[in-house]
């Protein structure tokens, strides 16, 4: 029995890296949904404002750790995309993804930073900004 070849190692990583990454992807849009369905059940049902803001935020925050997991496996596809381009690739390059991150794992307070930085994307931060003030406009009347 041979060993695989390194080339043939990474890209099957590859496309398990690029599945999960999609599957964040579609974690993310089912956060976002749920996010809107909170804020319309909330309007309609006349719910404590302050309640459904905090609720909100902590889907917002939740989007924000699934997006940052996300990059990571975005990090490592295109870390694994570089060695797909070297003529032979060593097997010992794949399935690295929980040893790199290890090595480079930030602390702490790097990590809520790390977290608080994918939340304001646009692209997260979209619709919780607008539903937020919503809830807030409609508290205040």
């Amino acid at each position: 029995m041979t060993m695989p070849r390194g080339t043939e190692l990474l890209g099957c990583e590859w496309a398990a890296l690029h599945r999960d990454s999609e599957r964040c992807e579609r974690s993310a849009l089912w956060i976002k949904l749920a996010a809107v369905a909170l804020s319309v059940v909330a309007l309609a049902m006349g719910f404590d404002a302050v309640l459904a803001m905090l609720l909100l935020a902590v889907l917002w925050l939740q989007e924000a750790i699934v997006r940052t997991g996300q990059a990571r496996l975005g990090w490592r596809l295109l870390r694994v995309e570089a060695l797909l381009r070297q003529p032979e690739p060593a097997p010992a390059d794949a399935c690295q993804l929980y040893s790199e991150w290890t090595a480079a794992r930030p602390g702490t307070v790097q990590l809520l930073g790390e977290y608080l930085s994918h939340a304001w994307r646009p692209t997260v931060a979209f619709p919780y900004v607008a539903l937020l003030a919503l809830l807030a406009v409609n508290a205040a009347t």
